[in-house]
């Protein structure tokens, strides 16, 4: 069992040789090659849990689906974690899902994202919830990502946030047979509960 499945949530991962806590950027953690998943937020390298069964099926479910309304008809890019998100060099995070639309495609890079994609979707467990509503949230925000999904697994649901004015506004948490107010994928058919399966 590696380090990171015995993790309940995303911790700092103080152990790991390198620059003080605070000042890790994205150059230090590229050279990192030890099989873990980490994270970089405000200069902190943080290490996360390694993602469950289900986290991988909602995740995958997601992906499919906006794959299937963004990229097979050529509106943009969808991508799946692991990739490098490079929101600033002291933010790098590794969305579970995220979208790049035509118009910034020239953010894309063989390694990853250098800027804001315009969805990002992340799948929170009741332990990284927390994590994915207060510091992800702020971050995404000083990056400017327009629209930002948390899925819930617990319970099944999707909050839509919309970035106005560098400030997140909730358009609400969806569930069941509600479809999805995005404004990045407008006109998405996807009922909410078709993102978990056996719901």
């Amino acid at each position: 069992m590696t380090t990171s499945e015995r993790l309940p949530m995303a911790i700092p991962a103080d152990w790991v040789p390198g620059p003080k806590q605070g000042n890790w950027t994205y150059q230090h953690y590229a050279a990192l090659n030890d099989g873990q998943r980490y994270e970089i937020v405000n200069g902190v390298l943080l290490m996360s849990p390694s993602p469950t069964d289900w986290h991988q099926r909602v995740a995958g479910r997601i992906f499919y689906y906006l794959v299937t309304y963004v990229d097979l008809p050529g509106h943009g890019h969808v991508y799946q974690a692991p990739l490098d998100v490079r929101l600033s060099p002291k933010d790098v995070f590794q969305p579970d899902v995220f979208v790049v639309l035509n118009a910034g495609l020239d953010k894309v890079t063989e390694k990853g994202v250098i800027g804001a994609p315009d969805l990002v979707v992340e799948v929170a467990s009741p332990s990284t919830a927390a994590f994915d509503r207060l510091t992800k949230y702020d971050a995404y925000a000083r990056a400017g990502v327009p629209e930002y999904w948390i899925v819930k697994t617990d319970t099944c649901t999707v909050e839509v946030l919309m970035l106005e004015a560098g400030i997140y506004h909730s358009l609400g948490v969806l569930h069941g047979q509600q479809i999805l107010p995005s404004q990045v994928v407008p006109g998405l058919p996807i009922y909410v509960e078709q993102f978990f399966p056996y719901t």
